[in-house]
């Protein structure tokens, strides 16, 4: 609950903002007017009057103290300080507006948990089961951004991430969802014809690579016993929902999770390049920091999935 005292504080550092600080009406009138050019075609998509764009407009340069823009007959030419400042006012805006939509998000939700993830297990993995999830907690919602990389849970405020993961270190805490098993499948037709044991067969053919994970061929061929050092090569794509339609096209054999195929092979778009999986030592995981845990809204999260694992991996 905001305090009496909060919005007195907040009050008193409102007031204290230098005066030279642009307001959301300066700054959406400066973008809309550096994209149209035009202080008449600006107000048109702003729904505003143009006196009011123009005032918006002369009460920003004026506090920076710079013109941002040469007035040619009847254009708005940016000056270099206006295109210079125009990639931070947009960006500030940009923020603005996701930081909103956040916000309307919890709508009539009491809680939402900021979650990053890869995003193909996000996808193909995470979202299929999230519908028990909504069933059993709906008051619950999910925020979930795509992420490659390490989270720094710290500047970007998420409360969990899943991400493939070892021995976590420090006081991170992590929940193994799902080995990292890895199948290669192909198109039927770029397969046809081959002999599929022999796992010499799939150097001549096209490999897709995954540009975040390049070493997983030559993990494959190692596993296998060949000598495989000139396999890099053949299209490269940054994530394993791109590699998978780049495989049903034809354009050559993928090496993927198990989990990023299984409706493809369902349906018949594509089958296996071979009867060997590898099962990698860093499985899928929820990482957290322990404070996560002290939000009942995480806590009856991290409780749901892994219950959902556990029934998954029963016998």
């Amino acid at each position: 609950m905001i305090s009496v005292g909060n919005i007195r504080k907040f009050d008193e550092l409102h007031a204290m903002r230098p005066a030279y600080h642009p307001t959301i009406a300066e700054l959406r009138a400066f973008v809309a007017c550096m994209e149209k050019g035009s202080v008449t075609e600006a107000a048109d998509t702003l729904f505003l009057t143009q006196s009011t764009v123009s005032r918006s407009l002369a009460l920003l340069e004026e506090k920076l103290g710079v013109p941002l823009f040469h007035r040619v007959r009847k254009r708005l030419v940016p000056s270099d300080a206006g295109r210079l400042f125009a990639v931070d006012a947009a960006a500030i805006l940009d923020r603005l507006d996701s930081a909103t939509v956040k916000t309307m998000a919890f709508g009539g939700r009491r809680e939402i948990l900021n979650l990053a993830a890869l995003p193909t297990f996000a996808a193909r993995w995470l979202s299929p089961r999230l519908v028990a999830f909504s069933q059993a907690e709906p008051e619950i919602s999910l925020n979930v951004s795509a992420r490659l990389g390490p989270v720094n849970f710290e500047a970007e405020g998420f409360d969990a991430a899943i991400l493939r993961s070892g021995t976590p270190t420090g006081p991170m805490r992590a929940l193994p969802l799902r080995a990292d098993r890895l199948r290669a499948v192909a198109s039927p037709r770029l397969l046809a014809g081959r002999d599929l044991a022999d796992a010499g067969t799939l150097l001549g053919l096209p490999l897709l690579q995954q540009a975040t994970r390049p070493t997983l061929w030559l993990e494959w061929f190692r596993e296998a016993g060949i000598d495989a050092r000139d396999i890099l090569r053949g299209h490269r794509f940054d994530e394993f929902a791109m590699v998978v339609e780049g495989a049903v096209a034809g354009l050559g054999v993928a090496l993927v999770p198990d989990f990023a195929v299984e409706r493809e092979l369902a349906a018949g778009l594509l089958t296996p390049a071979s009867p060997r999986e590898i099962a990698l030592p860093a499985p899928y995981a929820l990482l957290h920091p322990p404070r996560s845990l002290e939000r009942p809204a995480f806590a009856r999260f991290h409780h749901w999935l892994r219950e959902t694992v556990a029934q998954e991996d029963a016998p």
